[in-house]
């Protein structure tokens, strides 16, 4: 029987999301109908729950990190077809300049920003929704949904680690073992970095211990010092910031090496992190201050390989315990408890 409505769930203010019903777009030439598995909730969307960030909007109809399966095509489909496995990319209009750079997420050409029954986002919280195939990534049927859906916080890593210049045999030190922080790990060690993470929580520590990393627990020792100790008093080649704290950054710029070390910062803080540099500094120790946020097209293809094969390995960073649609005012008191990694949504169960 072919399906007229999606079931949503929507943030209407702070702390409150519930699901609702609307009917189904329909399937455009170039569209598909994904039966969406997973979508989970990212610290853009707990963040918003918490009212950290009111200037997202309300109704937020949002998630953006998603998979599931293709139930239906448009009569212009050529590269998917039903039962393909998919993950959720970018969509912008595909003709502005943006776009044809493949920085979609700053499309000029939409300029429509809420549905026409008003809503914000991505529709990721849906059971059904159609999408563009320009918005799509396969993913290996293999690949537990819930994994499969990492692949736009991964292409954000992907972007940020080339911008970085992470070279094989280089040492990169990442502050910040949560969700984001390992997938940062992974993909270093990916690309043939020797990669040391910095953590205080002890389940986080633990994580990174049995995903094989060095690990500093900086609650018991000092993370700069130790850097030294591990790099003979050299420092690191790169460091990366996953946590949006001030005394991350102050933490940074001291591990870096001495000349021509590098920093990215990876992770938004609220209320904002401060940092603190003499420009003197930047000038005479070459230091390089790098900022990153989200991604661009092809990183999308470069993170659906990484998922794919496994080169990236996500299963110990999504929280075993998984909700239902409709219990998504408690998915998202769950993913706002300080420790968690990725509370994962299941939307067909």
């Amino acid at each position: 029987m072919e399906r007229k409505t999606m079931r949503f769930s929507v943030l209407t203010e702070k702390g409150h999301a519930e699901v609702r019903e609307r009917p189904l777009p329909e399937i455009g030439p170039h569209q598909v109908l994904v039966k969406q598995l997973a979508c989970n909730i990212c610290t853009t969307d707990y963040g918003q729950w918490m009212g950290l960030r009111e200037h997202q909007g309300y109704p937020m109809a949002g998630g953006h990190e998603g998979s599931g399966i293709i139930a239906a095509v448009g009569e212009k489909v050529k590269d998917y077809k039903v039962g393909d496995h998919v993950a959720m990319a970018y969509d912008g209009c595909g003709e502005c300049l943006p776009c044809r750079q493949g920085d979609v997420l700053h499309c000029t050409g939409m300029t429509q920003k809420k549905t026409e029954d008003g809503y914000l986002g991505a529709f990721g919280f849906a059971d059904y929704f159609v999408r563009n195939t320009r918005s799509l990534i396969k993913m290996n049927p293999d690949l537990d949904p819930s994994e499969a859906a990492f692949l736009e916080p991964l292409a954000t890593v992907v972007k940020g680690l080339k911008k970085l210049r992470v070279v094989p045999l280089e040492t990169v030190v990442v502050i910040g073992a949560g969700t984001m922080g390992l997938v940062n790990a992974q993909a270093a060690r990916a690309l043939g970095a020797r990669v040391i993470v910095s953590e205080i929580m002890e389940n986080k520590l633990r994580t990174a211990r049995e995903m094989g990393f060095e690990v500093i627990d900086s609650k018991e020792q000092d993370p700069v010092q130790a850097v030294k100790d591990l790099t003979g008093r050299v420092g690191a080649d790169a460091v990366i910031v996953a946590v949006g704290a001030s005394i991350a950054n102050e933490q940074a710029l001291n591990m870096v090496k001495e000349t021509d070390g590098r920093i990215l910062f990876f992770a938004a803080g609220y209320p904002a992190p401060e940092l603190k540099i003499d420009s003197n500094i930047i000038h005479y120790r070459r230091i390089e201050l790098i900022g990153t946020f989200a991604a661009d097209t092809i990183d999308f293809f470069t993170a659906g390989k990484l998922l794919n094969t496994k080169a990236v390995d996500v299963s110990k960073i999504v929280e075993s315990k998984k909700f239902k649609l409709d219990d998504i005012q408690e998915a998202f008191k769950e993913a706002s408890t300080p420790g968690k990694y990725r509370v994962s949504v299941l939307l067909n169960e």
